[in-house]
C-alpha cells in the first residue's frame, strides 16, 4: 500500500547577540526561548515514540546556549532581573520597567495574575518608565523580576515541584526566591542540548544544521543572486562575492554539530531556506546528503505554481510535484531536496493558535490527507514536508501550544495511513525520487532574497560589509594570528541574515536600534581587531540614515488575523505598505498620528492595517478607510465603500461599512462575521471582495485577442484620521494605495 509520510522539521534559531570584543550579550531572546521552547519540543516526543521529527539547530544558537548553561553568558536583561531590587539604580529600575514586560500580554504575562497586575500598573502610567517608576516599590520590582523569568519557563519545568510551588506563591517574592529562579535558569538551560542528543540516539529525532552564523549562503557566494531571483532589483554598489566564506560557515556548522552531538549531520536547513546551485555544490563537497527549502523555489525551478482549492488543498498535479523527494543532479553535484508545503506550515505558525486545540489538530490531519490524496490514489508514496520556526509561534498559543501538539502527534501515531518520519528516513524509504537538473535561487519568503537585499538600508549594510571584508584582506597578513582570528570571526557574524532582516521596509521591532548598533559594532570590531580605525560611517545608524520607501506594492497574498492587539510580521508579509515620511514633514510642524498603513488581498478578502505613531490617540477620533474597485479603462469606480470606525478613550465603540455615506452594508452589530474590524494597539480590518464587486483574476483566462487586451481590475484604498469632524492625518497624503486583483501566481510574477 502507498504510504503517506509526514516530515516535520522544526527550525530553531536566534541571532548571535554577543559582542565578541565586549564579551556581552545585547539581547536575551536566546536565553528566554531556550527556557520556554527548545527542551519541551523534544521532550514531548517521549510520549509519542512513533512520531519521528527533525530538529534544525543553528550552530550559533548552540554556542549561545552552551555559554548560558556554563554561566559565561550575561545579558543586561538577566543582570537587571538578578540584582536585588533595593540595589537597582534609577537607570536599572527604568530598564526593568521598559523591557521586562516584553512578552505576549495574554499567553505569557496574562497567565500570572501578579505579572498582569504589574503590567496594568505600568500601562496606567502611560507605558513610560520615567512616570511609572515612582509607583513601583521594591516589592513590586522583585515580583516583576521573578515573574518575568518564570513566565518563560517550559511547561515541563513549570511542573517540577519547587518551581510549581513558586508559581503558586504568586506574589511577595523574596530575595531567596529571586536567587533560586536565576540559579535554576542556568541549570535548566544545561538540559536543552542533552535532551536533543538523547532523543537522537533513541532514533526519535534527527538533528540537522545550518551555516554557522545563519548567513544567506547564495548572497554570501554572490550578492548578484538578488537580481537573479528578482529581476531589476536594486543591488549594492559593490559586489560581495566570497564563496570561501560560505564554505567556512557551513563547514563550521557541520563540525560543531558532530562535536556537540557525537554524530555528523546528514542534512542542512540553509538559513531562511535560501538555496542556489553554487550553495548546493559547496554543501555536496562537504558531504551534506539533503537540503530543504520552500515550494516557491521548486515552482520557479519547474515553471509552475502550486495552486490550491478554496479549502487550501493542493490540486492533484501540484501534489504530485510537491509531495516527493527530489534528486538534484548537475555536473558533479548531487543533493536530495525537500520543498516545504507553505500553506500547511503557515497554518501551524499563524492560524491554529486562534482555534481550539482539538479542532486545529483535526483540521491539520484532514488537510494533510486531502492534499496528498491524489498522490496516494495514484499508487505512489507521498512525502509531505512541514517546516517552520520551532519557537516563535508558541507565544500565540495557550501553554506554548502543547495541547495542540499532543493532539496532532497522537493522531499521527494512531493513524495507520500516516507515518511521521525524519528527513533521512523519508529519503531512505522513498523509492522513486523526482529528478531536478536546475534550481532557481531563492528563499522560503516569496522565493527571492528581497528581505535581505535591494532596499536602500539593506544595500548600505552590504556595502559596509564589503568594505570591512576588503580591509581584512589587506590588513590580515600583517596581523597576529589572534588578531586575524578575532577579525574573521566578526566577519562571519556580520554575514548573518538577521541584521538585514530588520533593515529595509519589511520588519520593525522594539529592538531595531539594538540590532543596528550591534551590526555596526561587529563591523567596527573587524577594524579594531586588526589595529585599524573604524570608518566614520559606522558611527551613524544605518536605519536612521535613509528614509524608508514610501510605498511597496503587494507581492503575495496575505491571510492575517484581524485582532488589532499586536503586529504579527509574517502575516502581513507581502502586503502593500505605505510609510509616512515624518522626517521631511516634521520641519513644517505637522503632528503625525499615522505611521504606516498596510493593505492586501487573498482569494476572498481585502485587508488593511493602520499603525499609529506611538500609542493610540487618547482624544476621540474616527478612522475612515475609503475603498474603490475599478475596471480597466473605466471612468468611474465599479463600487465605492467607506469604512468608518468611531474611537473614544483609545477604544473603538462602533464601526460601519456604507456604500457612499448613506447605504449601510454592515456595522458592528452585524453577526454574519464577514467583515471584521479591530482596534487595540493597531487598527485592522477585513472586508469581503464580493462587497466591492471584485475577485482576483487569472491573466490567462481574461486575456483578449490582443496580448495587451487584459481586463485589469484593481482596488484603491485611502486611510484617514478625523478629529472634531476635520481630517487630522491621512495616508497616502496624496493619491491612493492601489492593489492589483490578480491570482496569487500572477501577482508574484508581476512583483518579482
Amino acid at each position: 500500500m502507498p504510504q503517506l509520510r509526514v516530515v516535520v522539521l522544526w527550525h530553531q534559531h536566534q541571532p548571535f547577540y554577543k559582542d565578541l570584543v565586549a564579551g556581552q550579550y545585547r539581547l536575551p531572546w536566546t536565553r528566554l526561548h531556550a527556557l520556554k521552547d527548545y527542551y519541551g519540543m523534544v521532550k514531548l516526543l517521549d510520549e509519542f515514540p512513533q512520531v519521528h521529527q527533525t530538529f534544525n539547530l543553528v550552530p550559533s544558537l548552540i554556542t549561545q546556549i552552551r555559554e548560558y548553561a556554563s554561566g559565561e553568558a550575561q545579558d543586561p536583561f538577566l543582570q537587571v532581573a538578578s540584582k536585588p531590587a533595593k540595589d537597582l539604580t534609577e537607570q536599572e529600575r527604568r530598564f526593568a520597567l521598559q523591557y521586562l514586560f516584553q512578552a505576549h500580554p495574554v499567553n505569557v504575562i496574562g497567565r500570572y495574575p501578579r505579572y498582569r497586575e504589574l503590567r496594568e500598573k505600568f500601562r496606567g502610567a502611560g507605558d513610560s518608565p520615567e512616570r511609572a517608576e515612582k509607583y513601583f516599590q521594591a516589592q513590586d520590582l522583585t515580583d516583576l523580576q521573578v515573574l518575568s523569568q518564570i513566565s518563560w519557563f517550559d511547561e515541563f519545568f513549570l511542573a517540577e515541584k519547587d518551581v510549581a510551588e513558586l508559581v503558586r506563591k504568586g506574589r511577595n517574592y523574596s530575595l531567596e526566591d529571586q536567587r533560586f529562579v536565576i540559579a535554576r535558569e542556568r541549570e535548566l538551560l544545561g538540559r536543552v542540548l542533552p535532551v536533543h542528543a538523547e532523543a537522537a540516539k533513541k532514533g526519535l529525532i534527527e538533528i540537522s544544521t545550518s551555516p554557522f552564523y545563519h548567513p544567506i549562503l547564495p548572497l554570501v557566494c554572490d550578492s548578484q543572486m538578488g537580481a537573479v531571483s528578482s529581476t531589476r532589483l536594486p543591488l549594492p554598489q559593490n559586489r560581495f562575492r566570497h564563496p570561501e566564506d560560505a564554505r567556512e560557515q557551513l563547514q563550521r556548522g557541520l563540525d560543531l554539530h558532530a562535536k556537540v552531538f557525537g554524530m555528523r549531520p546528514q542534512g542542512v536547513w540553509p538559513s531562511e531556506g535560501s538555496v542556489s546551485e553554487e550553495a548546493l555544490t559547496i554543501a555536496h563537497r562537504l558531504g551534506v546528503k539533503w537540503m530543504a527549502t520552500d515550494e516557491g523555489v521548486l515552482g520557479r525551478s519547474l515553471g509552475t505554481n502550486f495552486s490550491r482549492d478554496g479549502y487550501g488543498h493542493l490540486h492533484a498535479d501540484g501534489a504530485q510535484r510537491l509531495y516527493t523527494i527530489y534528486r538534484y543532479e548537475n555536473a558533479e553535484t548531487r543533493m536530495n531536496l525537500l520543498f516545504r508545503d507553505h500553506t500547511l506550515s503557515d497554518l501551524i505558525g499563524f492560524v491554529y493558535s486562534g482555534m481550539p486545540p482539538e479542532d486545529a489538530a483535526k483540521n491539520l490531519i484532514h488537510k494533510i490527507k486531502e492534499s496528498a490524496k491524489a498522490v496516494i490514489a495514484s499508487g505512489q508514496d507521498a512525502v509531505v514536508p512541514i517546516i517552520l520556526d520551532g519557537e516563535n509561534a508558541w507565544e500565540y498559543y495557550p501553554q506554548s501550544g502543547r495541547e495542540f501538539l499532543r493532539r496532532f502527534y497522537d493522531a499521527l501515531q494512531k493513524d495507520p495511513e500516516m507515518e511521521a518520519v525524519t528527513v533521512t528516513e523519508a529519503i531512505a524509504r522513498h523509492k522513486n525520487p523526482s529528478q531536478l537538473k536546475s534550481l532557481v535561487p531563492g528563499s522560503w519568503i516569496n522565493a527571492n532574497f528581497n528581505v535581505w537585499i535591494g532596499a536602500p538600508e539593506d544595500n548600505k549594510a552590504w556595502d559596509y560589509l564589503y568594505h570591512a571584508r576588503n580591509f581584512y584582506a589587506q590588513a590580515a597578513p600583517a596581523a597576529t594570528e589572534e588578531q586575524r582570528k578575532l577579525a574573521f570571526e566578526e566577519i562571519l557574524i556580520a554575514e548573518g541574515s538577521d541584521w538585514n532582516w530588520w533593515y529595509g521596509p519589511e520588519h520593525h521591532s522594539a529592538n531595531d536600534r539594538d540590532f543596528d548598533e550591534l551590526y555596526r559594532k561587529h563591523l567596527s570590531n573587524i577594524y579594531q581587531a586588526l589595529g585599524g580605525t573604524p570608518p566614520d560611517h559606522l558611527a551613524q545608524p544605518i536605519a536612521a540614515g535613509m528614509v524608508r520607501p514610501s510605498f511597496t506594492p503587494q507581492s503575495a497574498y496575505i491571510h492575517p488575523r484581524v485582532s488589532g492587539d499586536m503586529v504579527r510580521y509574517f502575516e502581513w508579509m507581502g502586503a502593500a505598505v505605505y510609510t509616512a515620511d515624518q522626517r521631511s514633514g516634521s520641519m513644517h510642524g505637522k503632528q503625525f498620528l499615522m505611521d504606516e498603513v498596510f493593505a492586501g488581498i487573498d482569494e476572498q478578502y481585502v485587508y488593511g492595517r493602520l499603525d499609529f505613531v506611538g500609542k493610540v490617540p487618547e482624544d476621540a477620533f474616527e478612522v475612515v478607510v475609503n475603498l474603490e474597485s475599478w475596471a480597466n479603462h473605466a471612468t468611474k469606480p465599479r463600487r465605492e465603500l467607506r469604512l468608518d470606525a468611531v474611537v473614544e478613550a483609545s477604544r473603538m465603540v462602533s464601526w460601519k461599512v456604507t456604500e457612499g455615506r448613506d447605504k449601510i452594508v454592515a456595522n458592528s452589530t452585524d453577526t454574519r462575521d464577514q467583515a471584521r474590524v479591530a482596534l487595540v494597539r493597531n487598527f485592522e480590518f477585513r472586508v469581503p471582495l464580493s462587497w466591492l464587486l471584485a475577485a482576483p483574476l487569472d491573466i490567462d483566462k481574461v486575456r483578449g485577442p490582443k496580448s495587451s487586451d487584459v481586463l485589469t481590475v484593481r482596488l484603491r484604498l485611502r486611510f484617514s484620521l478625523w478629529q472634531n469632524h476635520l481630517p487630522a492625518d491621512a495616508l497616502p497624503v496624496e493619491g491612493w494605495i492601489e492593489l492589483e486583483l490578480l491570482a496569487e501566481e500572477d501577482l508574484m510574477a508581476v512583483s518579482g
